[in-house]
C-alpha cells in the first residue's frame, strides 16, 4: 500500500474517532449491564425479601424486553433516523437504571429492568448498523474488528464491577453508575454522531408485537411457576397462554408479506434451521451456567459477590482468546468442525462442574469453566456465519434480528427453565432427609449441570448434520483448481 492510501485510511479512521467513541460509550454499558445482575442476584433475593423464582425475573424480564425491540430496530432507524433513535434508545436505558436504584420491591425492580431492556435492547444492532454505514469502505473490516472488543470486555467485566459495588458499597450502584456513563454517551451522541439519512420504512407490524410478548413472556413465566409444580394453575395458564399465542405469532409472521416482525420463512432452509437450533441449545447452555455458578458459589461455597464475579473471567477470557482463531478456521474448514468441537468442550466442561461439591475447592471450576470459553469462542462466529450462509438469499438482512431476538428469549427460557429445576430437585433432596443447605441444593445444582450437559451433547449430535452450502462448496473447489490442487 502507498503512503498516500496509508495516509489516507490513517485521516479516515481518526476523522471518526469522537462518533465511535460514542457509539462505543452507549454500547459498552448496555453490554456491561445484560451480565452485572447475574451475581448480585443472592444479595437482591435476600434485601427484596424475594424467592428465587422470583428475583431471577430481573434477568428473565430484561432478556424478554430486549428480544422484542431488537426486530425493531431497523424499523425505528429508517422511520426516524439511526441517530435519533440511537440517543432515545440510551435515555431510556438510562432513566430505567435510574428507576432500578430506587426500587424497593423485588416486583418494582423487575418492572424496572424491563424498562431498562427496552432501551438497551436497540443499541447493539444500531450501534453495529451505524459503524458500518459511517466507515470507509477500505477501513470497515478493522473498524468492525475494533467495535468487537467492547462486546467481549463487557461480559467479562460486568460480573466483576457489580460484584465488588455489591460487597463494598450497594447494589443499587450497580444501576446508579449508569447515570453518568449514559449522560455522556447522549452528549457524544448529539454532538459527534452524523445524521444518516432516513429510509422508506414498511408499516411496523403491530400485531406482532402485540403478540410475541404474551408468546415469550407466557413460556418463560409458566417455566418459572413450575417451581411450585408442572399442574398449578399458574404454570398451566402460562404454558398455554404461550403456546396458543406462539402459534398465532407464526402465522401472523408467516402470512405477512411486508416487514414481519420475525422473519420465519427462512426456516424453509433444513441447514439453516439445524444451525438455529444448535444456536439455541448453545445460548440456553451459555446463559444457564452464566446464571447457575455464580449463584452456588455464593450461596454454597460462601463466596462473596466480587470473588464470584472474578470467577467469571476465565471462561470470558477463553472465549475473547478462541473468537480470533475461529474466525481463521472457518474459510479453511468450514462451521462443523468448529461447532462440534466447540460443544464438545461445552459438554465436557458442564460434566465436569457436575462433581464439584461446596467443600471442594474454587480452584475445581477452573477447567471446566476455561473449556466452556473455549468451546463457546470456538463454535459462535462460526454458527453465525453458517446461519447467514444458509439462509435464503432474498432473506439473508432478516437473520441478525431472529438469531439476536432468538438469543434473549432463549437465554430467558434457560434461567426460568433451570431455576425451576433447581428449586423443584433442592425439595425432592430435602423429602429425603437431606439437609437443604447445602447438601439438597448441592444435588440439585449437580443435576442442572448435568441437564446442560446432556443438552450440549444432544446440540453435538444436531451439528454433525451441518453442511456447507452448495455454493460455498463450490466457490472452495474453485480456489482449490486454480491452484492446482
Amino acid at each position: 500500500m502507498s503512503a498516500e492510501a496509508n495516509a489516507g485510511e490513517s485521516f479516515s479512521v481518526r476523522s471518526l474517532l469522537a462518533p465511535l467513541i460514542a457509539i462505543v460509550v452507549g454500547l459498552f454499558m448496555v453490554i456491561l449491564d445484560t451480565t452485572a445482575v447475574n451475581v448480585a442476584i443472592p444479595v437482591l433475593a435476600d434485601d427484596l425479601h424475594s424467592s428465587l423464582s422470583l428475583i431471577q425475573w430481573t434477568i428473565t424480564g430484561y432478556s424478554l424486553a430486549q428480544a422484542i425491540v431488537i426486530p425493531m430496530a431497523g424499523w425505528f432507524s429508517d422511520r426516524f433516523g439511526a441517530k435519533q433513535t440511537f440517543i432515545v434508545s440510551i435515555i431510556l436505558f438510562t432513566v430505567g437504571s435510574i428507576l432500578c436504584a430506587f426500587a424497593g420491591t423485588a416486583e418494582q425492580l423487575i418492572a424496572f429492568r424491563i424498562v431498562q431492556g427496552l432501551g438497551g435492547g436497540m443499541v447493539m444492532p444500531i450501534a453495529f448498523a451505524m459503524t458500518y454505514r459511517i466507515s470507509p469502505s477500505e477501513s470497515v473490516g478493522k473498524i468492525m474488528g475494533m467495535m468487537g472488543v467492547p462486546v467481549l470486555l463487557a461480559p467479562a467485566l460486568g460480573p466483576v464491577v457489580s460484584g465488588y459495588l455489591v460487597d463494598y458499597v450497594n447494589w443499587k450502584w450497580i444501576f446508579l453508575i449508569n447515570i453518568p456513563v449514559g449522560i455522556v454517551g447522549v452528549l457524544l451522541s448529539v454532538l459527534y454522531l452524523p445524521k444518516l439519512p432516513k429510509k422508506a420504512s414498511a408499516p411496523l407490524d403491530y400485531a406482532g408485537i402485540a403478540i410475541a410478548p404474551l408468546a415469550f413472556g407466557g413460556l418463560s413465566y409458566g417455566l418459572s411457576e413450575a417451581g411450585e409444580g408442572w399442574s398449578s394453575a399458574k404454570t398451566i395458564a402460562g404454558l398455554a397462554v404461550g403456546a396458543v399465542a406462539m402459534i398465532l405469532f407464526a402465522v401472523i409472521e408467516l402470512r405477512r408479506k411486508k416487514e414481519p416482525l420475525l422473519e420465519l420463512r427462512v426456516f424453509r432452509s433444513v441447514q439453516f434451521t439445524r444451525g438455529i437450533v444448535v444456536q439455541w441449545v448453545m445460548q440456553f447452555s451459555m446463559f444457564g451456567l452464566i446464571f447457575a455458578i455464580p449463584y452456588f458459589m455464593q450461596r454454597l461455597m460462601g463466596m462473596s459477590a466480587f470473588e464470584a464475579g472474578l470467577w467469571t473471567l476465565p471462561q470470558a477470557l477463553a472465549s475473547a482468546i478462541m473468537m480470533p482463531f475461529s474466525g481463521r478456521l472457518f474459510d479453511r474448514i468450514g462451521a462443523r468442525p468448529l461447532v462440534v468441537g466447540g460443544l464438545v468442550l461445552v459438554t465436557v466442561g458442564a460434566y465436569l462442574l457436575s462433581f464439584i461439591d461446596p467443600s471442594d475447592s474454587p480452584w475445581l471450576f477452573l477447567i471446566p469453566r476455561m473449556l466452556i470459553g473455549f468451546g463457546t469462542g470456538m463454535s459462535f462466529i462460526a454458527l453465525n456465519t453458517h446461519l447467514i450462509q444458509t439462509a435464503p438469499k432474498e432473506l439473508v438482512g432478516k437473520v441478525t434480528s431472529l438469531t439476536s431476538a432468538a438469543q434473549q428469549v432463549f437465554g430467558s427460557f434457560a434461567i426460568a427453565g433451570l431455576t425451576t429445576l433447581l428449586v423443584n430437585r433442592t425439595s425432592y433432596y430435602a423429602g429425603k432427609g437431606e439437609a437443604p443447605i447445602p447438601d439438597a441444593m448441592s444435588h440439585a445444582f449437580h443435576n442442572v449441570y448435568l441437564l446442560i450437559a446432556i443438552l450440549a451433547a444432544a446440540g453435538l449430535l444436531l451439528a454433525l448434520t451441518l453442511k456447507r452450502p452448495v455454493k460455498e462448496q463450490e466457490a472452495q473447489s474453485t480456489v482449490m483448481m486454480d491452484a492446482g490442487v
